[in-house]
């Protein structure tokens, strides 16, 4: 969807990814294979990708990774976020967090990838009375925050990422560095998680997953989770698709008092291991059936620095299929940071970001702490109904 103020601010959005990791792209580059492997033909195995690797448009799809992580909080069919705060029973709350956070997977397209964020850029959405805002603290290396908060709910969401890409060979591996944290403000709980990693194959079958160890814990109730995803073996033979297996347990005893099984985009089921019990604790159809694009409510108040403005044109060239005009909307956008940093060395000034204060250290790489209490509500908001 293209909006248009009178000053031809335009704002482009594009409809969430779906359980099948359509969008409203339907192309695939020609040849892909071949075409993405001629990409890394002067890439060492071991490489970092992340900084010095850039994607002609032909590679990308209308989003910018900021938008794609904002997705997977305010784009959900059933509002699993809520329920976090619901319940009386500390137990039962850290079940609800580890199934809502389950939920913040999406499916990745193998062949395309978002925009790498421009540093400074923002993208800002509400959905009902939860706000939530992102801005990108770091373009080199590229380091996204979010900030989410909902009053009614009295639920808060810092997160800070860092995407590592090293290139080996015959797969790609996309590093999730950084610590979530899930506050339920009026429980006193803060729930910290990490996010798996993004594995994509070229050789010997074509695929992207999700995989890794996923890791989240509650000090104030003394409960953890370990989740395991899994993709497909090395040649597509054995494994399990888009699984999750877990178990919840006591921190002080090691005491499992839950088993998780199932799949990401399917069902997780949890195994009471007192009483054998076994529940659907989550369901991706619930997740991911009925998601809405996001619509402009106030164009006036749409910032500069706004994703969807940010790469409006570049997003309306790659979905009508102009790739000359996509080359030099890219290139156009690229060209004006580069100019903002030129200006900035002159002057001798360093960029500081707007919503954020932000320390990186050697030990514990990037951390960010929100300047705001609350997130105001945004000038984007998803429909409800």
């Amino acid at each position: 969807m293209v909006t248009r103020s009178k000053e031809e601010t335009e704002v482009v959005l594009t409809r969430p990814l779906s359980i099948d990791g359509e969008s409203d792209v339907a192309y695939r580059a020609p040849n892909l294979s071949h075409r993405i492997l001629s990409l890394f033909k002067n890439v060492r195995p071991g490489s970092d990708l992340t900084t010095h690797f850039k994607l002609p448009p032909l590679f990308n799809f209308p989003k910018s990774h900021l938008q794609c992580y904002g997705e997977t909080v305010y784009c959900i069919g059933s509002d699993m976020l809520s329920r976090c705060n619901l319940a009386d029973n500390s137990v039962d709350r850290f079940r609800s967090v580890v199934a809502w956070s389950i939920s913040t997977l999406r499916p990745p397209i193998f062949g395309v990838a978002p925009y790498n964020p421009i540093l400074g850029e923002t993208h800002h959405v509400s959905r009902a009375t939860l706000n939530v805002l992102l801005e990108q603290i770091s373009h080199h290396p590229p380091v996204s925050a979010l900030h989410a908060t909902d009053e009614k709910q009295n639920i808060e969401l810092i997160w800070c990422q860092q995407c590592v890409s090293k290139f080996h060979g015959a797969t790609v591996e996309t590093e999730m560095r950084g610590k979530r944290q899930l506050k339920l403000l009026s429980r006193g709980e803060t729930y910290e998680m990490n996010s798996p990693n993004l594995l994509i194959r070229f050789l010997p079958m074509l695929g992207v997953d999700w995989a890794g160890n996923v890791r989240i814990r509650c000090p104030e109730s003394g409960l953890e989770a370990e989740l395991r995803y899994g993709p497909k073996s090395f040649l597509g033979l054995r494994g399990s698709h888009r699984s999750v297996k877990g178990k919840i347990y006591e921190t002080s005893r090691r005491k499992t008092l839950f088993e998780l099984n199932g799949h990401w985009d399917r069902t997780v089921t949890m195994k009471d291991n007192n009483s054998g019990r076994l529940t659907v604790i989550y369901n991706a159809e619930e997740v991911f059936s009925g998601l809405k694009t996001p619509i402009v409510n106030d164009l006036q108040g749409v910032q500069s620095t706004e994703s969807a403005a940010v790469w409006s044109e570049l997003s309306q060239a790659i979905m009508s299929q102009d790739w000359e005009k996509a080359k030099q909307a890219k290139n156009a956008v690229e060209e004006k940071q580069r100019e903002l940093l030129r200006e900035r060395e002159s002057k001798g000034t360093t960029w500081v970001p707007q919503y954020f204060s932000v320390t990186y250290s050697q030990d514990g790489g990037w951390d960010c702490s929100p300047t705001q209490q609350w997130v105001p509500p945004a000038p984007i908001v998803v429909p409800l109904a």
